[in-house]
């Protein structure tokens, strides 16, 4: 059966409060689309994969679970990965104010 997409990881963004974050955390909203970028020239972490919301930088997704995203990300395979605003707490710290969604797409028709 076909369904749009199914989430296959969640998290809150790591490092969002040494980033731009806090610049649009109002603006952040359930639903909005993140875009997934692999920074394998990172000096700190080969496997890292940044988060923007258009062109400002939130953060990574946490170390503990790049692995996957970063190997398809970096083979070309991004695309069938969205990434999605799961939940936005401004009063949380900053380190767990914005919760994170990846989804795989699915490719067959209904």
């Amino acid at each position: 059966m076909y369904e749009p997409s199914r989430r296959i990881d969640a998290f809150f963004i790591a490092g969002f409060q040494h980033w731009d974050g806090a610049l649009v955390l109002s603006e952040l909203k359930p639903g909005m689309q993140i875009d997934l970028v692999a920074e394998p020239e990172n000096p700190y972490d080969p496997e890292a994969v940044a988060l923007f919301r258009q062109s400002v930088k939130l953060g990574y997704v946490p170390a503990s679970q790049n692995s996957l995203l970063s190997l398809l990300a970096f083979y070309g395979h991004g695309s069938i990965l969205e990434a999605r605003v799961l939940q936005v707490k401004p009063d949380a710290d900053p380190w767990e104010q914005v919760r994170i969604g990846v989804f795989v797409k699915d490719a067959r028709t209904e």
